[in-house]
């Protein structure tokens, strides 16, 4: 059973397996899966892992940086980052291409995007969702590369970067509130909610 657990990709897939089992076990037909649930719940877990590091970030890893030692700054900017904002910025992207799939296949993606009720709560999360991602991409993953070394940068490049990177994750952390209520909101029809 340890061997299991040892191992990353062995726990995840463990993780399917179980899930299989006891999809069988409840009575399930498997092959009956519908597309656009397989999607949903894609999107869900990938929105976690890229919420649950952007929090990570900002409730954990930035707050304790100023506690840690400079010697032992290291093994967090040059392992332990780096790894966090790999998985970060991909499951930013799966987020965003899973929900925009499944906005596709439930048929409510022109909607949602032009913010045409009764989709305006998803379409306002879609939107907030994708100015996310595009600072994950493009401003938060340049600035942290500079950040933490990979790229090579003067001194004062360096911490103005780690600043602009931390500012905009912050303002990520921000949106992730409103974003993630309007996401949830709009699957349960919530009629004193003005939007939906």
């Amino acid at each position: 059973m340890s061997s299991i657990f040892t191992s990353l990709g062995r726990t995840v897939l463990a993780g399917f397996v179980l899930l299989v089992l006891i999809l069988l076990a409840l009575g399930s037909n498997l092959t009956s899966v519908e597309l656009p649930f397989l999607f949903r719940w894609i999107h869900v877990m990938v929105g976690m892992m890229w919420v649950g590091l952007l929090w990570y970030f900002n409730f954990v890893q930035i707050p304790a940086m100023a506690k840690i030692p400079d010697e032992q700054k290291p093994a967090i900017t040059k392992v332990i980052a780096p790894t966090a904002l790999f998985w970060f910025r991909w499951s930013a992207l799966l987020t965003v291409v899973s929900g925009l799939f499944l906005a596709v296949l439930n048929g409510y993606a022109h909607q949602a995007f032009t913010l045409q009720p009764p989709f305006r709560a998803i379409g306002l999360g879609m939107w907030i969702a994708l100015f996310m991602a595009f600072n994950v991409w493009f401003i938060i993953w340049p600035n942290q590369k500079r950040a933490l070394g990979i790229v090579t940068v003067q001194p004062e490049v360096k911490a103005k970067s780690a600043r602009l990177a931390m500012l905009i994750s912050r303002f990520n952390t921000m949106l992730s509130i409103p974003m993630l209520f309007l996401m949830v909101a709009q699957t349960h029809n919530l009629t004193w909610f003005a939007i939906v």
